[in-house]
């Protein structure tokens, strides 16, 4: 991370998404803000700056005022922004005469001519210049100029806010640092310096180090003692706190701060300590004697070892894996099926997101007034299926993620199992439970049905559904099987590989580019499986029709891109060519049937290939470099069949699965 100190030095921004705030605390609304400035950044390729203030405008403006108690000192702010991956923090020296600035040169010679933003994250009560005479519509004028967007914070999310931060302040001055803690969504800090003391700790066989906080007005907890973590420089330790005015010892009115490191030993003189509050152990009490204090003191050390332990182990649990949805006007979707979702494993701390391209329904509203525990990833356009869920994954760390369908049902734990093969086998890249219609649950569904596999013409068809026969599900695909392909609509990928081969391809917008990720995945020696042990339920067809003509369209011209990009070389001519005749053919049916939009839709299908061939042979280029780079293995044909899957459904009336077996699997 970048700070900057001095405005006068800033580099020159090209465009940049700003928020701006005190950020007292760094909280867990702060903390929200922050990483939708942070997630709009990554969108668009753009810097993200945070531009925060010190001293606190509060102590400049009224400096009189001894009622202001800060949860951070400027160290311990900086090190949150760090920790939240901020990577441009602006630290403006704030005095009184950069407060007396006219709100317009505010806007035009701060934020303007110092950021070059082109989206501002600003709440609806941000006020600055003069007399805090700026505000939101201020900022909405020059938007409508043209200068930046804004960004609005919705007045029930700044609300809440406000109520966290006054929440967090009664909690630690409470001694409740557990409930602190849950509002901040991080420990507590005091960071400061270690000055000399009476060596009292040490006399007794528990030396503490007296650490002095580097700010006046930083908030300080209850008396008492603390379970703490302890920063040295990168190393961690166990430790307790005492905060209090040492009433045993009787000769302190004033309050000390000092911390016994557990397995420490060694001078901190002068040096600086970063203090992580975990717990409350006990208030601070006077006892009888030195060796009463002792006698308590190894207790005391015992609890913060158990408290500290049991912490650890917590975070030794943190999820795995994140369950992503993306949506488009998918509210009433939401609506049935999202709660679902949350029971989706009972051994991992999972997380739930919702990647949402640019709804104008009010999914945003819904998920955030009945499921805040749901994070949502807000996009700035419909960037399809392909594209929003590259956007919406950048932003997920977890070893895996589960993409799923906002119109799927699940049921309870249905990700455990699976996660559990795909840790026992490193090589899998991607694995899909059973799917299921959920208006007809005896029979599989359309999208993916009991995993998927191509023909030598590069046709998909799955498991329980070829071309437009739907099996009934008579436990007959209940197995853990390897495929060529698993379904968009439910499947788990091993999130750092799919990072490593590119993702899904953008231009495909939705229809087929998990066929096309899993095939380059394949060509890198990976394996895709089903896990026929699990089922989920697909509405289908309730994001786009099966039979709608814009549907036919991508499912054409992106079988077509698949075949180019991956097929090997000396097949490609003569799958391409093979595949312009039977296109011609289910064309020609289509018009039979009387769905002329759906023939257009093939010829233009065609000629959309036809005019992006070099693209397609550029992408094939840079796929099969990532490919080389990251291979684990040879080209992995499983799942591929060797035949022409029309002839021998059409004409041969091979309609199921287990016939296409019999005959030649």
């Amino acid at each position: 991370m970048k700070v900057f100190t001095d405005l006068a030095s800033l580099p020159k921004f090209e465009k940049s998404i700003v928020t701006i705030g005190s950020f007292d605390g760094v909280h867990f609304g702060h903390q929200k803000l922050i990483q939708r400035a942070l997630g709009l950044a990554k969108e668009l390729g753009q810097e993200d700056i945070v531009v925060t203030f010190h001293p606190h405008p509060r102590s400049v403006i009224y400096p009189k005022d001894d009622t202001l108690y800060l949860l951070n000192t400027i160290e311990e702010k900086i090190n949150l922004f760090e920790k939240l991956g901020v990577h441009n923090l602006v630290i403006v020296p704030f005095t009184v005469e950069f407060s007396q600035q006219l709100p317009r040169v505010y806007v035009e010679n701060f934020l303007i001519k110092s950021f070059n933003p082109s989206h501002l994250i600003i709440g609806y009560d941000h006020k600055f210049g003069l007399n805090r005479q700026g505000d939101f519509d201020l900022l909405k004028m020059y938007e409508n100029e043209g200068h930046f967007k804004v960004l609005e914070i919705q007045k029930q999310e700044i609300e809440e806010i406000a109520v966290s931060s006054t929440k967090i302040r009664n909690a630690i001055l409470s001694g409740n640092i557990r409930e602190a803690n849950l509002y901040l969504n991080n420990y507590y800090p005091i960071i400061g310096q270690v000055v000399k003391g009476d060596s009292i700790g040490e006399k007794i066989g528990y030396p503490t180090a007296n650490v002095v906080p580097g700010l006046k007005s930083k908030l300080i907890p209850n008396e008492g003692v603390y379970a703490v973590f302890v920063w040295i420089d990168d190393t961690r330790y166990d430790g307790m706190l005492y905060i209090g005015k040492r009433p045993t010892i009787g000769d302190k009115l004033k309050t000390t701060i000092e911390v016994n490191i557990f397995n420490f030993s060694g001078s901190l003189y002068h040096d600086q300590l970063k203090l992580e509050l975990v717990e409350y152990v006990r208030d601070d009490q006077k006892f009888d004697s030195l060796d009463d204090l002792k006698n308590q003191l190894h207790i005391d050390k015992s609890s913060a070892q158990a408290i500290l332990k049991k912490e650890k182990l917590k975070f030794q649990e943190k999820g795995k894996t994140t369950l992503a949805i993306l949506n488009y006007n998918g509210q009433e979707y939401l609506e049935s099926y999202l709660s679902s979702t949350l029971y989706s494993s009972e051994q991992d701390n999972f997380d739930v997101v919702v990647i949402d391209n640019n709804s104008t329904d009010e999914s945003i509203e819904y998920i955030t007034e009945w499921h805040p525990e749901v994070r949502v990833i807000e996009l700035t356009k419909n960037y399809g299926y392909a594209e929003g869920y590259n956007q919406g994954i950048n932003q997920i760390d977890t070893p895996y993620i589960a993409l799923l369908n906002s119109d799927i049902l699940v049921n309870e734990a249905w990700l455990d199992p699976i996660i559990n093969y795909m840790d026992a086998n490193k090589d899998i890249v991607a694995m899909q439970p059973k799917i299921k219609s959920l208006e007809k649950r005896d029979y599989f569904e359309y999208a993916g049905a009991a995993g998927g596999f191509i023909d030598m013409l590069g046709y998909p068809f799955c498991r329980g559904r070829i071309f437009d026969t739907v099996e009934k599900d008579e436990h007959q695909y209940n197995d853990i099987k390897e495929v060529f392909w698993t379904s968009g609509a439910a499947m788990v990928i091993r999130t750092s590989v799919f990072k490593k081969l590119g993702g899904f391809d953008k231009d495909y917008f939705a229809h087929m580019e998990e066929i096309d990720f899993c095939w380059r995945a394949k060509r890198a020696g990976y394996k895709c499986f089903v896990h026929g042990g699990v089922e989920v339920f697909h509405l289908g067809g309730g994001t786009l029709d099966y039979e709608n003509s814009k549907k036919v369209f991508l499912n054409f011209r992106n079988s077509l891109a698949t075949i180019i990009k991956n097929e090997q070389k000396r097949f490609v001519l003569f799958t391409f060519l093979s595949r312009l005749i039977l296109d011609g053919v289910a064309g020609l049916k289509f018009l039979f049937e009387r769905k002329p939009k759906n023939t257009l839709a093939i010829i233009q299908a065609h000629f959309a290939v036809y005019t992006s061939l070099g693209s397609l042979w550029d992408k094939r280029a840079t796929n099969s470099n990532l490919i080389k780079k990251h291979k684990i293995g040879s080209i992995n044909n499983t799942g591929k069949f060797y035949r022409i899957l029309v002839v021998d459904y059409y004409l041969r009336g091979l309609k199921t699965f287990d016939k296409l077996r019999k005959n030649y699997l």
